[in-house]
């Protein structure tokens, strides 16, 4: 029987949580209900208490109640919360996690919902599921359920939403507890970035890759798909990284909105995992309709991608920038590193005749990448192509296969 983790307050939201763990074991499940409420009221509803989540947060629940910081309460439980989830899923007790609540709940919930693995079912049912809601989701797959209501009894909307909720809560558990302990695949699994205009080149990767038994998993280059595949790299499920679209970084440096964050193009280096590195769509930074565009950057060379999306041209000083950090983080990998670099063009608009095409900041960026790696080892190959241009993308996945069956066989 497939096993439901309900986290929440119990404090403030014993009603509802009785309500749907009823629901949840009507649909056949076991339950396993966690408070991360640091009141008294709720507690005999529990079966892992507020006392148990604040010790495995590495404190006491008095402490944190004589404490009177909410804030720092908060944390603890959130902390605690997580360290549970991770136990009871290592034990294999726990086949999906469902939380519901306000503001404070749902930060809470967010941290152990996020410990999970990608896979396990995890649904958040949230006031606060409208917006921005990056804080909550992380880099993992959590479903997000929008209440309509506050989560402040059982009415005829909160009947409707929870009992919704439930029902996909109990569904998705008990199809992941079917299928868990089924024979895996067993193919290596292999990390890609893409983006729309380094598709081409991605595709002809995949399909080689695909072709020489791998399983390749493409993450698109919007800052969310980049610090995904940096957390699978970093949790050890990826055998190898075909990174050829790094564009997040252009975001990073300039100040667009496609950032995924100061750490990229670090996980698989630090695990020691087999990279193939290129600078895939490097010449655009991307930000959103284009009278949103700071105004600081209205002499630059734009192009409308579509209604929502505008691209701006990266300069000859930011390109040698992006190079510099290439070539720093690639010389601190643990791994097999090469890079592959598109001398006719980094994208699909970075070609002759193309809007964005500056064979003089591309070249900034490849001299500049090769003077980082300078007496490192890693090999850094010049491709007299643009980088959608075929057998681009086919030679660096083949570069890839080879490291990785190196890697394997100790050649």
């Amino acid at each position: 029987m497939a096993t439901v983790v309900l986290l929440g307050t119990l404090d403030t939201k014993t009603e509802e949580y009785r309500w749907v763990r009823d629901r949840l074991r009507e649909a056949g499940c076991d339950v396993l209900l966690i408070n991360v409420g640091t009141f008294a009221h709720g507690a005999e509803l529990a079966d892992i208490g507020a006392n148990e989540v604040a010790r495995a947060a590495g404190t006491e629940l008095d402490r944190l109640r004589d404490a009177r910081d909410r804030g720092a309460a908060m944390d603890a439980m959130a902390t605690g919360a997580a360290v549970i989830v991770r136990r009871l899923f290592g034990e294999g007790r726990l086949d999906g996690l469902l939380s519901i609540g306000g503001s404070s709940g749902s930060s809470v919930a967010a941290r152990a919902l996020q410990a999970l693995p990608v896979g396990v079912p995890k649904l958040l049912v949230s006031t606060m599921a409208s917006g921005d809601v990056g804080p909550y989701v992380g880099d993992v797959d959590v479903t997000l359920m929008y209440s309509v209501v506050d989560i402040s009894g059982i009415n005829r909307l909160s009947r409707a939403v929870l009992g919704n909720a439930a029902a996909a809560a109990a569904g998705m558990a008990q199809r992941y507890a079917r299928v868990r302990d089924e024979t895996g695949d067993e193919r290596k699994l292999v990390g890609a970035t893409m983006f729309g205009l380094t598709t081409p080149a991605v595709d002809e990767a995949r399909d080689y890759l695909t072709s020489a038994g791998y399983e390749v998993l493409v993450f698109h280059a919007t800052g969310s798909g980049g610090r995904a595949m940096e957390a699978l790299a970093a949790s050890g499920m990826l055998d190898g990284v075909l990174d050829l679209t790094t564009t997040e970084l252009a975001d990073d440096l300039v100040g667009g909105v496609l950032t995924a964050g100061p750490h990229r193009l670090e996980a698989a280096g630090r695990a020691g995992i087999p990279q193939v590195v290129s600078v895939g769509a490097l010449d655009m930074v991307n930000f959103g309709p284009r009278d949103t565009v700071p105004e600081k950057f209205a002499d630059r060379k734009f192009l409308v991608h579509n209604p929502t999306v505008t691209l701006m041209r990266t300069t000859r000083d930011e390109m040698a920038k992006l190079g510099a950090r290439i070539g720093d983080k690639l010389s601190r990998a643990t791994g097999p590193v090469e890079v592959y670099l598109p001398l006719k063009g980094v994208s699909g608009i970075d070609v002759e005749g193309g809007p964005f095409v500056d064979p003089d900041a591309d070249a900034a960026c490849f001299a500049a990448l090769r003077d980082g790696l300078k007496d490192t080892g890693v090999p850094v190959h010049d491709v007299d192509a643009a980088i959608n241009d075929p057998g681009f993308g086919r030679a660096a996945a083949e570069a890839l296969h080879r490291l990785i069956r190196a890697r394997r066989t100790g050649e």
